[in-house]
């Protein structure tokens, strides 16, 4: 594996965490409540960012390297679905049922949110829109994040060796 391979794989790791960092603090300080939909979208940044992690520290051949670029490309896009779900919803809030959904019930009952149910605990809204940057809310820039995740898990899985 290259180098600068090796360098992105860092990166995405270190921006996954940095994103759940953030999502914690805006928890935990500014008090907006992870909805079900927020708490998948930081279950996918973490796998996004175990499997960047794994690949840095693994120091992968060609096939190895693209085991580990595809399915952290399937998770950020799979997070960007969810996050773009829930931007429709916030932008679509009539078309959102209000009580605790099936989707919360789950999740909480999941030995994750039991376990550390500061990070996996839903409990918000996911029509809530309280925080914006640029215009954009948490969704937007979440969606931003993965599909660049994605992109660059897509680039890594085609780069030639050389």
């Amino acid at each position: 594996m290259k180098s600068g391979t090796r360098a992105i794989f860092l990166l995405i790791f270190l921006g996954c965490t940095s994103l759940v960092g953030y999502a914690l603090y805006l928890q935990l300080i500014e008090n907006l409540l992870p909805c079900p939909l927020c708490v998948v979208q930081r279950v996918t940044y973490w796998l996004v960012g175990l499997m960047a992690l794994l690949a840095f520290f693994h120091y992968p051949g060609a096939t190895g390297r693209r085991i580990y670029s595809g399915m952290m490309a399937i998770f950020a896009f799979t997070g960007a679905m969810v996050a773009l779900r829930q931007a429709w919803l916030v932008r679509y809030p009539e078309a959102f049922e209000c009580g605790i959904s099936p989707e919360e019930k789950f999740l909480n009952a999941l030995p994750i949110a039991r376990w550390w149910p500061a990070m996996f605990e839903a409990n918000g809204d996911c029509a809530d829109a309280t925080w914006k940057f640029a215009s954009l809310t948490l969704p937007d820039w979440s969606a931003v994040f993965f599909l660049i995740f994605g992109g660059l898990g897509v680039y890594i899985f085609f780069a030639r060796r050389n």
